[in-house]
């Protein structure tokens, strides 16, 4: 069985920046293939794994305005599209939906994506979900049952407040949570006492467990300003091996 995991949080919380390090741990730990969708506006995942983005299902539904093939479903025609927005890597695939149709409305690229959902996780091991901000984009992409959902935060007051309301609002949203994990990111060493207390309340007014603490580190500052992988990443850097114990925890 496919199983799906889904970040959220706040903008600005690390979402990508999880993202982009999960792709290297599954990779590392030979759990493919997988599936990557970035489904935030503002998208730049691929930036972090120096991918170049052909089409983005944005691009599609302006296509799809026009005249189809002849003896072909608007359906079919949409399948064949999406199959070609993949962009294929060795051991994982991307896909980008790029810019929504109106301000905020992603509509009817979430509709075109569902179509081909259950179709697409037939190939995967994992689908990650590089979500925007909120948890409805979820619901809207027929993602009903997420097996790990990784709510980020910085470390603010207010992000962790927000990682706590996105852990509430999984439920009338309809959405079945398997397990749902709290990460702090770009979290300053030592931790603050008042930091720390905002994060155990936040653990225990909540379904969340506390997936990890990563600290803030220059090597990934250093990484995405000179434009190179976060694939690239060395595995004795104190971030990398901070960050594969976290995981190893939550996937295993």
């Amino acid at each position: 069985m496919t199983k799906i995991i889904a970040m959220a949080g706040k903008g600005g919380t690390g979402k990508t920046t999880t993202s982009a390090l999960l792709t290297r741990y599954l990779l590392k730990k030979k759990l493919t293939p997988f599936l990557l969708v970035d489904a935030d506006a503002n998208a730049n995942l691929n930036e972090l794994l120096n991918l170049d983005v052909g089409v983005t299902l944005g691009q599609i539904r302006k296509e799809l305005k026009g005249e189809l093939p002849p003896n072909m479903t608007r359906d079919q025609f949409m399948e064949l599209k999406i199959h070609q927005a993949l962009i294929e890597e060795t051991g994982f695939d991307l896909l980008v939906m790029g810019q929504p149709d109106g301000p905020g409305c992603y509509c009817a690229a979430n509709q075109y994506l569902a179509m081909t959902m259950d179709k697409l996780s037939e190939n995967y091991k994992y689908i990650i979900v590089d979500n925007e901000a909120g948890m409805e984009h979820l619901s809207r992409m027929n993602i009903r049952s997420i097996d790990y959902l990784l709510v980020t935060s910085d470390p603010s007051a207010r992000g962790i407040l927000t990682a706590k309301r996105i852990s509430s609002i999984t439920e009338p949203l309809g959405l079945e949570i398997k397990s749902q994990h709290l990460l702090i990111n770009r979290a300053p060493q030592p931790m603050p006492s008042a930091l720390q207390k905002k994060i155990d309340e936040a653990v225990a007014d909540s379904g969340m467990e506390l997936g990890g603490i990563i600290p803030s580190s220059d090597v990934l500052i250093n990484q995405e300003l000179s434009g190179e992988s976060y694939l690239n990443l060395n595995d004795s850097d104190d971030i990398v091996i901070t960050v594969d114990e976290i995981f190893d925890r939550i996937f295993s």
